[in-house]
């Protein structure tokens, strides 16, 4: 990996602390994409992952997306209605 960065990336880029990580800018692309929404297939596929694979790495980093999620379902009529108390 060390090679492979230092081939690809300018000398002041690779000294930087930006060239030592670069699969976190990655992994925090990612999120980011899960997080606004994008569908997960979609990013596997910019990402040159399995969606099992992205899931796998990255569900536990998905955040904040319920109460838009809830008013989407409500707004289609797709919630169940609560069942009988009677």
């Amino acid at each position: 990996m060390r090679s492979a960065r230092q081939a690809a990336l300018a000398p002041h880029v690779f000294d930087s602390p930006t060239g030592k990580r670069v699969y976190d800018i990655r992994h925090t692309r990612l999120t980011k994409w899960l997080n606004d929404g994008i569908p997960p297939a979609q990013v596997a596929e910019w990402a040159g992952n399995s969606v099992p694979v992205l899931l796998a790495t990255y569900a536990r980093c998905v955040d904040g997306q319920r109460p838009g999620l809830k008013k989407r379902l409500e707004a289609a009529g797709d919630l169940p209605e609560p069942p009988d108390a009677g």
